[in-house]
């Protein structure tokens, strides 16, 4: 049923999916040209097959098709099918060799996914700017680049050109009304190729898509185009005689958004999506402010969920392997996301197969099997890349970060704060606790800090060095040091903590300050 503004909707809610995965496209160059579709196939599913993976959106482009269009460039025609890199002649070849043939991958995915019992999406990235080394509209005549099609040379008016970071001058204006008509025309197709469960509009991949300082004002050019694909979305509904319902990937925060010009409160008034998702536009942001989005659609059908992408942006050489802690860190998130209330976990840009995260897709998609599992609960990171390719692609990401943060010398005994929530409820399940922080450029033989958990003083902690664990080398001593402390279930329970860290003396033999890195509370089972 269409529905016209501000009014109410009968559409049926979506449905409520444990985790909802995200994949970019990557199998088509998992293999060697020329792919099978059995192949793709398997190279699509191994990760999702027998975990809590409830739904596939599968990302079908931004700017080329990824399908034979009358009217759209097919992707590898911007470079005239000569690639850069042997990689991107598979991703690319690999999928035309399929359409060539006369088959066609994505009704082919959808009946694979049902008989797996798993829903698959249409997912469109609204404004991804993947040639980020054209920093002019100048350069953007001559240069060529993979998606960089024609229309855009031809209007450059239509990019945001000088109104934006260096590295997506060459994106679409969302304010330029025949970007708009463009992108609906481009989603539309896409949402006719297959019988799909939904489409996503992935507004975070990348979230730049109004003139700078003037998101805000300008936001009700995104909603135009947010509220036409809605009406074009419920057009199919009644075609086909079932739902075809909306989700968004917005930022993670309700500041966030309406810095980008996202007006999440209009969508939901209006009924525009079905499923709101949040997340950052470079890695994964745990600052996802579940409770104020579940406010924001209470009374209403939309469901909420937290995105998760990579972690490289709580990187740290700690006590564990990685990857190890990274299965607790995600774990710790999910636990409290749904202790706050969403309705299930979101997966994006995680490449993986049969095995690379398969315990974490078999328990973050519920409360039930998160219980008595490992986790990380961590101060969230305010860490911004340092690359000049990418300015300011982290400007609304983790804002409320409270590490990084420098100790300095203070004159009331004071120090930074840091606050971190623990779920688990360690008491009644019986496991254990330990505080760490790592330190940068401390000195153990000549500084001193204070620890104040909750108000009460620390007594002196151990001190670990990730060095002195690894036998491999021969350098026994670590830059960074990690303080650790074996808390009582009492100490670092469920609930809110505050960690104080306060500089009492430094080592006047080393002229940097120390760098309060990580603070984190990690919870183990036998």
């Amino acid at each position: 049923m269409s529905q016209e503004v501000g009014t109410s909707t009968n559409r049926p809610p979506a449905p409520t999916y444990r985790i909802i995965y995200n994949w970019d496209g990557a199998p088509h160059f998992y293999s060697e040209y020329p792919q099978t579709m059995e192949q793709f196939m398997e190279k699509v599913y191994a990760p999702l097959a027998d975990t809590q993976v409830d739904a596939l959106f599968w990302c079908m482009g931004t700017h080329e098709a990824t399908w034979l269009s009358d009217n759209i460039p097919v992707v590898g025609d911007t470079v005239d099918r000569v690639y850069g890199t042997v990689r991107s002649m598979r991703d690319t070849e690999n999928l035309r060799a399929m359409l060539e043939r006369g088959e066609d991958p994505y009704p082919a995915m959808v009946d694979r996914g049902r008989e797996l019992g798993i829903d698959v999406w249409n997912s469109i990235r609204m404004n991804d700017n993947h040639f980020w080394d054209i920093d002019s509209l100048e350069a953007m005549q001559t240069s060529k680049s993979q998606g960089l099609t024609d229309m855009r040379r031809q209007h450059p008016e239509w990019c945001l050109g000088d109104d934006a970071p260096n590295w997506c001058t060459t994106s679409w204006n969302m304010a330029m009304p025949e970007v708009r008509e463009h992108k609906l025309d481009l989603i539309e197709q896409s949402c006719r190729l297959a019988d799909w469960d939904g489409v996503e509009l992935d507004w975070q991949r990348h979230a730049f898509h109004l003139p700078g300082k003037h998101e805000y004002r300008l936001r009700y050019a995104l909603t135009d185009l947010q509220r036409a694909i809605r009406r074009m979305t419920d057009g199919i509904a009644a075609e086909r005689g079932r739902p075809f319902p909306v989700a968004v990937r917005v930022g993670a925060t309700l500041e966030a958004c309406r810095n980008i010009g996202y007006d999440v409160e209009t969508w939901v008034k209006e009924g525009l999506c079905d499923i709101i998702i949040g997340g950052g536009n470079s890695g994964t942001d745990p600052c996802f402010e579940t409770e104020e989005f579940l406010k924001l659609v209470e009374g209403t059908n939309i469901l909420v969920y937290p995105g998760y992408d990579f972690e490289s942006r709580q990187a740290a050489d700690r006590l564990i392997p990685h990857s190890e802690w990274r299965t607790w860190w995600f774990a710790a998130m999910s636990q409290g996301h749904f202790a706050r209330g969403a309705h299930g976990m979101y997966a994006f840009n995680w490449h993986a197969g049969a095995t690379t995260r398969r315990e974490t897709l078999t328990s973050i998609g519920s409360i039930e099997t998160l219980r008595r599992k490992n986790k990380a609960y961590t101060a969230i990171q305010r860490s911004i890349a340092n690359n000049p390719l990418r300015e300011d692609a982290e400007r609304d990401d983790r804002l409320y970060g409270e590490v990084p943060v420098t100790l300095y010398r203070t004159l009331t005994h004071d120090g930074p704060t840091v606050h971190i929530p623990v779920y688990d409820d360690i008491e009644a399940e019986g496991g254990a606790v330990q505080l760490l922080i790592e330190l940068e450029h401390f000195s153990p033989t000549g500084d001193e800090v204070e620890v104040t958990l909750d108000g009460t003083v620390l007594g002196e902690p151990s001190v670990r060095n990730v060095n002195a664990d690894d036998p491999a080398v021969p350098e026994s001593v670590h830059e960074n040091s990690w303080l650790v402390w074996d808390l009582s279930r009492a100490q670092g329970g469920m609930g809110a903590h505050e960690v104080k860290i306060v500089l009492v003396r430094r080592d006047p033999r080393i002229g940097v300050p120390i760098v309060v890195n990580n603070v984190e509370f990690w919870v183990t089972y036998e």
